[in-house]
């Protein structure tokens, strides 16, 4: 997860789309993750929890109105062959 919120802060949107799952790809994955990277602000991550597969964390962001925001999100992953993919999440 921490890799993945780093990616957000650097607008690294070919490591999002590869550390997502393949099921849940799309052709416009990367543009639209990308969009909402460039698009914040971001300010720190919290881990609230973890298991084995499951990450609940808090992303803290400035939206482009320079509005405070809180992404606070319970993300599932799967292991593949020795990686971790992101497969989904529900959001609080």
């Amino acid at each position: 997860m921490r890799s993945r919120y780093s990616a957000f802060a650097t607008h690294h949107a070919a490591y999002l789309v590869a550390t997502t799952h393949k099921s849940e790809r799309t052709s416009t994955l990367k543009e639209e993750v990308l969009q909402w990277a460039i698009a914040n602000q971001w300010q720190k991550l919290e881990i609230v929890q973890a298991t084995a597969t499951t990450v609940t964390f808090k992303a803290y962001y400035m939206d482009f109105n320079r509005q405070p925001q809180i992404h606070h999100e319970l993300s599932t992953f799967v292991q593949e062959d020795g990686l971790w993919y992101y497969v989904d999440g529900s959001f609080f």
